[in-house]
């Protein structure tokens, strides 16, 4: 009932101006000072219409980091469990765009939710990886970021998020320098039902580009997908 009521919140109300600013704005200075928060590819991150933003996972802080690359709300999928701890996280939440989703199972509800945001023209962010993944690697992607791509026929943003891991230990939030890297959009037929072969596929596209992102920003990854870095010498 409980999941049902912020689910519907997400598709009819969304989040509530008067509260999603001033907390944002609250944030997002934190972020630039005790993070030293930089944004690189702002610019590919649309500023109206639906969109699809796909990036690697490493904290809890993540979605608020990466919602200060867009100049308008952007919703996401928390875990069920984070709504349950106490009702003034669940309204902070809410606040923020956040919705539930119960993880290690298809969860339809968050699958329609999404659906819902992203046909009304709203930003839906979504960490492939289904969980958070730290140290070291990526994690393998799950192929439900493909099968929303097609079936929504909305462009995907890759986006790749750097030092969230070592921002926290316990409940003692450390200074550490946070980069959020955006790339350009990517945009895939819409299909009526996507088969999981080609919700595959689209998935392994879009991770691809989301890697590149992360190793960009300095992130470890297997030598076939580290980024050329060396300069052209003029002639």
């Amino acid at each position: 009932m409980a999941n049902t009521y912020q689910h519907d919140r997400a598709r009819g109300r969304g989040v509530s101006p008067i509260f999603y600013w001033p907390v944002r704005v609250s944030f997002q200075l934190f972020f630039h000072v005790y993070f030293r928060m930089s944004r690189i590819g702002r610019e590919y991150v649309p500023r109206k219409g639906p969109a699809i933003i796909a990036s690697n996972h490493r904290s809890f802080f993540d979605p608020f980091l990466i919602a200060c690359m867009a100049r308008r709300p952007m919703y996401y999928v928390a875990k069920r469990e984070l709504f349950e701890i106490h009702p003034a996280l669940s309204w902070l939440l809410r606040t923020l765009g956040a919705f539930p989703v119960d993880r290690g199972r298809g969860d339809s509800e968050a699958i329609a939710t999404i659906k819902e945001l992203l046909a009304r023209g709203e930003l839906v962010l979504i960490f492939p990886e289904g969980t958070r993944t730290r140290p070291g690697l990526l994690a393998a992607p799950r192929r439900g970021v493909g099968r929303l791509a097609l079936e929504t026929g909305v462009p995907v943003i890759p986006v790749g998020i750097i030092g969230t891991e070592a921002i926290r230990r316990g409940w003692r939030i450390r200074p550490h320098k946070v980069r959020v890297r955006a790339g350009r959009e990517l945009h895939f037929p819409q299909v009526e039902s996507s088969t999981p072969a080609a919700a595959a596929i689209v998935t392994e596209r879009v991770w691809a580009c989301v890697k590149l992102q992360w190793a960009w920003l300095g992130g470890a990854v297997e030598p076939e997908h580290a980024p050329v870095r060396e300069t052209v010498r003029a002639a």
